[in-house]
């Protein structure tokens, strides 16, 4: 393993400087590129990056990789964020997943989003450790944007439970999968089912989808063992299923992302913040598993509280 300095800032004068640092594996050739946390919150991203770069150190000592195969990992592009618990950069709230493929003279998150993908760019392959922009926890699932550079078969080698397709909006054309699939490289995301908190087991689950990946892909000999994936579903984010809200309150889920669901299940109510009076009971517009959960307590009116997949070809979202 070899440690490399990416991108260096100076955060304020009385703080020391932060890096931004690569850790690459096997050979020079650009096999495989993972970035991990764009935004200050995404605590589980980088956890699930740190333990990938264990598995890697060993399977390197070893000598299970490929002759052919390299690869980096970019654990965290947002320290600073983070070191002041900001989602987004504290000097002027720009979002660095939005600052794609980025400019070499520009502002200082557009610098940063430039060096990293100055490094990734021309990789073969590339994932990033993704977050939505509620909170909340997903099924750890693969996404890929329908660009139309995308190979969308190998999505089923992670062996995740789902694997979800989207089509691009011009929001996304400034994010880092999307210019990654246009310079070439096939890229997908991966939600490791929390964001904001560690889940260790779920970071295990995808550590393993991504060997996995990297099996596949030939960067790992044959024979290498790894835990078992599972038959993965094809699902369209078109066809989720939302369950809204339709009065504002304090929010509590009586179930849990994962969990099956009847038509009609009430998966949790809205209270009136100062009475505690019951406003609205929320039932699941399906029957399915809840794919997707919010996390915060604050529900508005009219807004995303679920999504669900409904049996084989739909899921739930809450």
């Amino acid at each position: 393993m070899e440690k490399k300095t990416i991108f260096t800032f100076s955060a304020l004068p009385y703080r020391q400087k932060i890096h931004v640092d690569g850790y690459y594996f096997g050979s020079r050739d650009k096999s495989l590129a993972i970035v991990g946390s764009t935004r200050g919150d995404e605590y589980q991203q980088i956890f699930v990056c740190g333990l990938l770069i264990q598995a890697l150190r060993k399977l390197e000592a070893a000598g299970d990789f490929a002759p052919d195969a390299g690869v980096v990992v970019i654990p965290s592009a947002s320290q600073f964020s983070m070191n002041v618990g900001k989602r987004f950069w504290p000097m002027d709230n720009t979002d660095i997943n939005r600052m794609f493929p980025g400019y070499d003279q520009g502002e200082t998150t557009q610098r940063l989003a430039n060096s990293i993908f100055e490094e990734v760019r021309g990789y073969a392959n590339g994932i990033q450790l993704a977050s939505f922009y509620l909170p909340g926890e997903f099924v750890p699932h693969v996404r890929y944007m329908n660009t139309g550079y995308h190979k969308s078969d190998d999505g089923l080698a992670f062996g995740l439970q789902y694997l979800m397709t989207r089509e691009p909006a011009p929001i996304d054309t400034t994010t880092l999968n999307y210019n990654w699939q246009v310079f070439g490289s096939n890229a997908f995301s991966i939600y490791a089912k929390s964001t904001g908190r560690i889940d260790p087991k779920a970071a295990r689950r995808v550590v393993a989808a991504i060997l996995r990946y990297m099996r596949y892909k030939g960067m790992l000999k044959e024979g290498v063992k790894l835990p078992a994936g599972r038959e993965t579903v094809r699902i369209d984010s078109a066809g989720l299923r939302k369950q809204l809200s339709h009065v504002g309150g304090f929010v509590h889920f009586a179930l849990k992302v994962g969990d099956y669901v009847d038509e009609g299940t009430v998966v949790g109510q809205i209270f009136d913040p100062f009475t505690a009076e019951c406003l609205e009971e929320l039932k699941s517009p399906c029957s399915g598993q809840l794919f997707y959960v919010r996390s915060d307590c604050v529900a508005v009116s009219e807004h995303e509280l679920m999504f669900s997949v409904t049996p084989i070809e739909q899921v739930v979202v809450i």
